[in-house]
């Protein structure tokens, strides 16, 4: 393939659906394993939705995403301007064009009549609300003369009745459509602002673009577009509509059951490759069972022919599953630079934590974590000593000889030099000997001690990293806290 080109084109109405996500993730690769180009294009012709500042939310979220366009409103172009609000003189030049082919038409009808139509349409059960042509039979002498005296209008398309409608879908093969079952549609509205079928139609074509790939949700209209292809004599793209995004319980993935907007993906600590991962598979798969993929093997193996046509549920344990999996492979020193922006916006930011200390945090936990965050939230006890002990940990294994045999554990400690793990495992391995005791006996108390929990690394990592000095005064301090 030659010249592909290919968009995302959002409507900024606040936020980066994850669904918008894998549209523009699809487009994305598609673009990049053919050589192509991707273009972003905001769609900002409906001002009833706009919302301030989403176009910037729109293209930080790609960019954290890795989703960098070739053309776009902040990264130009030789197509632009990539801002359909800018664009209003083109669509209404090519508005002017149909118009005089008879392929569009003014209507001038008020929203009461239109009203009265749809309730009579109801009142006959017909099976779809359709504007009934009426404006369709004035004579130019009566367009004129409701043109000059400034009756608000809008045009639409002259759908042609009895026609079948026919165009392939790269997903979903041939696909028809009634001519008789499509309304004569608004292309541009009172407002003066085109519709989206106008205007993305009219953008595509003269941006180039090669292949429309949109969300299932755009099929319906797509046999309107392919009729202003055929009226304006332009070639069509070719198109593929992408499947449905998907609840647990398989209704249409929405806001009332869970987080939608990458933002909030982002906010609470998905890493970027991970998301991307994930929204991958959401509807496409390589004919495998593999599942962990980083962005240039994703572009490697991506075709639309191997995306699926039934809908892709949202799995969040999945998505969690692979969060943890891209921060496991992640190198230590890699991961330290993202576990520092983390302890910044943290209530240890006042600590001076040294680089060294957070390396051996990474590499005890990080087969323990998911999220980068929890390199702090699951083991806080690396930052600051335990105020509290784990009620049930104590009950288990706080027996009443527990405070004497840690104090010997603790003045064997004490005579150490510069302790690895290994020194510490010896000195108890020989305490318990001395005391002719098992090693859980002190191993358990020792573990609540320096960290007021029962669960954790290896005990003999934890005392690695806090450091001989630390574990004494934590053992000296869980003496006179817990109380038999």
């Amino acid at each position: 393939m030659s010249d592909i080109r290919v968009r995302f084109a959002p409507s900024p109405t606040g936020y980066l659906h994850v669904g918008g996500l894998r549209t523009a993730l699809y487009n994305y690769l598609f673009a990049k394993k053919n050589n192509g180009k991707f273009i972003l294009r905001i769609e900002d012709t409906d001002r009833s939705r706009y919302v301030e500042g989403a176009v910037e939310n729109l293209t930080a979220a790609l960019k954290w995403a890795g989703l960098q366009y070739d053309e776009g409103p902040d990264a130009g172009g030789n197509y632009g301007p990539y801002l359909q609000s800018e664009r209003l003189n083109i669509y209404h030049k090519y508005a002017d064009e149909l118009i005089n082919k008879g392929h569009a038409y003014h209507c001038f009808c008020t929203q009461e009549r239109l009203e009265k139509l749809r309730e009579e349409q109801q009142r006959q059960k017909l099976p779809q609300a359709k504007y009934d042509k009426h404006c369709l039979s004035l004579t130019k002498s009566e367009i004129e003369e409701k043109l000059e005296r400034g009756i608000p209008k809008v045009v639409r398309l002259n759908v042609i009745p009895n026609q079948r409608i026919v165009f392939n879908d790269i997903i979903r093969g041939t696909v028809e459509f009634e001519s008789n079952n499509i309304d004569d549609q608004i292309l541009i509205k009172s407002d003066g602002y085109p519709t989206y079928h106008l205007a993305n139609v009219i953008d595509d074509h003269l941006m180039k673009i090669s292949h429309v790939i949109r969300g299932e949700e755009w099929l319906s209209s797509t046999p309107k577009h392919v009729l202003l292809y055929d009226f304006f004599g332009w070639e069509r793209p070719a198109f593929a509509h992408l499947p449905l995004l998907l609840n647990p319980d398989r209704t249409k993935l929405s806001k009332r059951q869970g987080d939608v907007a990458v933002e909030d993906y982002r906010d609470k600590g998905y890493l970027k490759e991970a998301l991307i991962n994930f929204v991958a598979l959401l509807g496409w798969n390589a004919g495998d069972d593999r599942e962990f993929y980083y962005m240039d093997e994703l572009v490697e193996k991506f075709s639309l022919e191997r995306v699926n046509k039934s809908g892709a549920v949202f799995d969040i344990v999945k998505l969690n599953s692979l969060n943890a999996e891209h921060l496991r492979k992640k190198r230590n020193e890699d991961i330290l630079k993202l576990l520092k922006e983390e302890i910044h916006n943290s209530q240890f930011s006042v600590l001076n934590i040294s680089d060294e200390f957070l390396l051996q945090i990474i590499a005890t936990m990080k087969e323990r974590v998911g999220f980068v965050k929890e390199f702090i939230t699951s083991c806080k006890y690396f930052y600051e000593a335990p105020q509290d002990y784990e009620q049930k940990a104590i009950e288990k294994s706080w027996k009443d000889d527990t405070p004497e045999q840690l104090k010997k554990l603790r003045d064997k400690f004490a005579k150490l030099e510069n302790p690895t793990k290994e020194d510490y495992e010896i000195a108890l391995t020989k305490t318990a000997e001395k005391l002719k005791i098992g090693k859980g006996k002190l191993i358990h108390p020792l573990r609540l001690a320096v960290s007021g929990q029962s669960t954790g690394p290896g005990v003999y990592d934890i005392l690695a990293i806090l450091g001989k000095n630390e574990v004494i005064k934590r053992i000296d301090r869980a003496l006179e806290k817990i109380i038999n």
